[in-house]
């Protein structure tokens, strides 16, 4: 067995409860997100896509921290945390929303986990919200608690997910709805269990509550899903781009605000109750934006991986903007890119060259998502 200290950026990085497991397993290379290692190499990311899009994969996530808000004003201050209106959220359901700063700009894009009616999960992209929220308490005059509780969550991603899902929890886990959550225990380890991911795909998320039985957990899922084709892998930069899901820091981070990527359509600016960065937001809906988020379909040979530098975009010879994110698909046989470019250039079919790794290369503007637009997979 590989060992883990093979694998060091220092102490301060910290591991999760199913690293051990993922070195086990065949985890290559890691990335950091949020202060913790992330798997980010399982031989051949290709391969990874097509497991996860044909059967299923196990990615540790444990790196999406939570952040547990409670008290008596927890509603009313997860509501001001963020511009999308929850005044319908249930307890058991869960809710893509953004975290604002006073300018309009995006500080996370998290899932909001409604546990109890004072109970309140964040369950973060990669920035440390944590220290906004409790900030935001100080002089807030709310009565609440907020910290982050030992919960460390796995994606159980792909078509097969479901049934190996029905495998470990029999069959009432399938009236779990899409973006609901639900208390469980398997074997008696204790779960909470929620229809979301970050794969575009049929998937799961499992919350371990007890991070001294995570290499155990591990183990029961992938026994589980051995029947089932399930793998062990990584959050594919293939799928998301895909289905153009947006990544935090791979844009402008806190100057970027929620029109610019084409998520408006979570910003409550009529209702009644207030939140960070209201003002700014409708200030900004009125004046429209200088620009906006955009799919690209680059024309040359397949790149090789991701990106890992902004590439400049230019059309008649001037920069219009950058891609953020760029992937060749085997399954559209074609290279595709999220970009941020100036709005006068950013109708669809236009034509412009982004300066890629290996060169200067044409490209046109598209539609996005690049694969099922409506999300009906996630959905089904």
């Amino acid at each position: 067995m590989m060992q883990s200290d093979g694998f060091g950026f220092g102490t301060q990085i910290r591991k999760s409860p199913y690293f051990d497991a993922t070195v086990r397993w065949g985890a290559k290379a890691f990335s950091v997100y949020n202060h913790m290692y992330i798997p980010r190499d399982f031989g051949d990311p290709e391969q990874n896509f097509w497991n996860l899009v044909n059967d299923a994969i196990l990615c540790d996530v444990a790196v999406e921290r939570q952040v547990e808000i409670t008290g008596p004003d927890a509603a009313k201050f997860v509501q001001m945390l963020t511009p999308r209106d929850l005044s319908k959220m249930a307890v058991g359901q869960c809710k893509y929303i953004l975290i604002t700063n006073a300018a309009g700009g995006i500080l996370n894009d998290p899932i909001l986990l409604r546990l109890a009616e004072n109970h309140f999960w964040i369950s973060l992209a990669d920035s440390d919200i944590l220290l906004w929220a409790q900030g935001v308490a100080v002089h807030s005059g709310m009565d609440v608690t907020i910290g982050e509780p030992d919960v460390s969550p796995l994606q159980l991603q792909g078509p097969k997910s479901g049934e190996i899902m029905m495998a470990m929890f029999g069959e009432s886990i399938m009236d779990l709805k899409y973006y609901w959550l639900r208390e469980v225990e398997l074997d008696g380890i204790p779960l909470i269990v929620s229809r979301t991911g970050w794969s575009s795909e049929l998937g799961y998320e499992l919350y371990l509550q007890d991070g001294s039985r995570g290499d155990e957990l591990w183990e029961k899922i992938m026994a589980a899903g051995k029947p089932f084709g399930l793998q062990p892998g990584h959050t594919s930069s293939i799928r998301r781009i895909e289905g153009g899901i947006i990544y935090y820091h791979a844009y402008s981070e806190i100057y970027t605000n929620p029109f610019e990527v084409g998520l408006g359509r979570l910003i409550g600016l009529d209702m009644e109750a207030d939140f960070i960065g209201k003002e700014a937001l409708r200030r900004i809906k009125e004046e429209g934006v200088s620009r906006k988020q955009v799919g690209l379909v680059i024309d040359c040979a397949p790149l090789q991986g991701p990106n890992t530098t902004f590439w400049t975009v230019t059309k008649d010879g001037g920069p219009i903007g950058k891609v953020t994110s760029a992937v060749y698909s085997p399954r559209l046989e074609k290279n595709i890119a999220l970009a941020m470019i100036v709005v006068g250039s950013s109708e669809l079919g236009t034509q412009v060259e982004v300066m890629t790794a290996s060169g200067p290369a044409q490209a046109r503007i598209v539609e996005i998502p690049f694969y099922d637009p409506k999300k009906s997979l996630a959905a089904s």
